[in-house]
């Protein structure tokens, strides 16, 4: 029989009354980031349980004892630490990388699969990335010389980055002294000012990468072979 998981809509309160400006938005970033969790431990159990052949498929053939991990990671927490501590771990590490770990780099798919070894093949939360890392609109943590935003990335075994979110910011003197800085005008995004003009709440989002997601749960390797329509090199017919 055909299976499939119905759309997923999910809106939580990641804001509280308290009088504060700062320590308080840890707590939202930490809110993002259960949420990220929990979304991906029931998506996970769901489809284990709703789509058991067609998982098994793939477990037999492509990827033995996946199904055993994937059942282990549902009972663990995921492991969190922030960019300055990834970075300080890839130095340390005795693997030869093919692209230096230096603070201020982006992370590479062979730091990002590195990292989830060290932690215990668990998925692990990588926040607080350089604020010059990362789009416009994330979240200043106003952290002194390390200049970080509150930015996250969760990594998963074997494929690394899997989701992406952030702190919005929500000031707009922020957001404006940031477009400026990078050079950027301001009237292609007056729209997007315009939604802070008037006040804001600290918010947050992220977003999941499907394919991804299938490559994780059923133990494929080449993501082009989860994607739904054929594409290879110098073809794409949809």
């Amino acid at each position: 029989t055909e299976q499939s998981l119905s759309g997923i809509c999910l809106m939580v309160r990641l804001y509280t009354v308290h009088n504060s400006q700062s320590h308080r938005l840890v707590w939202v970033g930490k809110d993002v980031n259960i949420v990220m969790e929990d979304l991906f431990k029931t998506v996970t159990s769901t489809v284990l349980s709703k789509c058991p052949h067609d998982v098994e498929l793939f477990h037999k053939y492509i990827a033995p004892g996946q199904k055993g991990r994937l059942e282990q990671m549902l009972k663990k927490r995921f492991v969190t630490i922030s960019y300055s501590e990834a970075v300080e771990i890839l130095k340390q590490a005795s693997q030869a990388f093919t692209f230096k770990p230096e603070w201020g780099c982006d992370l590479q798919t062979e730091h990002e699969k590195y990292l989830v070894k060290h932690c215990g093949e668990v998925p692990v939360f990588v926040i607080n990335y350089p604020y010059d890392l990362k789009p416009f609109y994330m979240r200043d943590n106003e952290d002194g010389p390390q200049h970080t935003v509150a930015a996250v990335d969760l990594l998963v075994p074997g494929v690394g980055e899997l989701c992406g979110g952030s702190l919005r910011e929500e000031r707009l003197s922020f957001l404006e002294s940031r477009l400026q800085r990078y050079g950027k005008p301001t009237d292609a995004r007056r729209w997007y000012l315009d939604l802070r003009k008037f006040g804001s709440v600290p918010h947050g989002g992220f977003g999941m990468g499907f394919e991804r997601y299938l490559q994780y749960i059923l133990g494929v390797d080449n993501i082009k072979d989860v994607i739904p329509f054929p594409r290879f090199s110098h073809s794409c017919l949809l």
